[in-house]
């Protein structure tokens, strides 16, 4: 399965024996699967199946998925119950004699529950009309995710290439770095000994390796490296993976925040920075996959 992004619009239409039907499923981002479902009255029967039908092809999103039956012009589909249509009648009259004042209007009645209902359909073909409808709809969909997911896979990785030039270049700058660091703090213990003593080498050197661990990356640099492996990987499997990259872009954003606060030049504070826009980037585009 292609990286899928969770936002996405589908739609289709089939004619039926009693009008037009029409399908639409469409999503935005969501942490979990949330499916929203708006049918007609001769549909509402199959609402568990078509949401067992949709979880079966989508993990994530905020999905609504609603269908809607345009009725054949002429309204010929249509029917008044005229049961229905009789006992309302009855009822008013009864009512009539308490409130003379009121009035009735048609379009109260007719929009009454069960006055107008639509003429004896075969529910059965009509329920595998709008199984199938739902199917192409769901194939299209996916499809659609399909190929938002691989433009956003293509972002993904070109800021993977620039979060690991960074990473190569911090590397590279690690040997000047521990140099320049070496010279600065013998020079400062230099300026602060006592005339006529001396500082003894070892001490020097005890003092050399603190401050040199107080700056090394060198763990950092590694598990940015480890976590560009993994994120490279994780984009050509085929399964969900939004929730697992997400939790490895926070993974990403430690090592930066680590490595800039590590910093004693501004080169490495600016790579640092760079770093953390580079993954930032990455987050925001994580954050629309499947």
């Amino acid at each position: 399965m292609p990286i899928r992004s969770m936002t996405a619009f589908a739609s289709a239409e089939a004619p039926t024996e009693i009008g037009t039907l029409a399908c639409e499923l469409r999503a935005v981002n969501h942490r979990f699967l949330e499916l929203g479902v708006r049918l007609p009255d001769e549909l509402r029967v199959l609402e568990p199946q078509l949401r067992e039908r949709v979880a079966a092809k989508v993990s994530r999103g905020k999905l609504e998925l609603s269908f809607r039956l345009r009725s054949n012009e002429g309204g010929d589909a249509l029917a008044i119950d005229d049961g229905v249509v009789a006992r309302l009648s009855e009822l008013a009259q009864s009512l009539s004699t308490r409130f003379p004042n009121a009035s009735t209007d048609i379009t109260d009645v007719l929009a009454w529950p069960g006055v107008v209902r639509r003429r004896d359909v075969d529910a059965e073909h009509l329920h595998q009309q709008a199984l199938k409808l739902l199917s192409a709809v769901v194939d299209e969909f996916v499809a659609a995710r399909e190929r938002e997911g691989a433009k956003l896979a293509e972002v993904i990785r070109d800021r993977a290439d620039a979060i690991a030039v960074q990473v190569a270049e911090v590397r590279a700058l690690l040997p000047t770095l521990r140099h320049a660091q070496r010279d600065k703090l013998q020079k400062r213990m230099a300026e602060f000994s006592v005339p006529g003593t001396t500082l003894e080498p070892g001490r020097i050197e005890q003092e050399l390796v603190l401050a040199l661990q107080k700056i090394d990356v060198d763990e950092e640099l590694d598990r940015l490296d480890a976590h560009l492996q993994e994120l490279r990987r994780a984009l050509g499997q085929h399964e969900p993976m939004g929730r697992r990259l997400d939790f490895l872009m926070q993974e990403f954003n430690r090592e930066a925040n680590t490595l800039g606060s590590k910093s004693v030049d501004l080169r490495s504070t600016n790579a640092a920075i760079e770093l953390k826009v580079l993954i930032d980037q990455v987050r925001e585009q994580v954050q629309n996959i499947e």
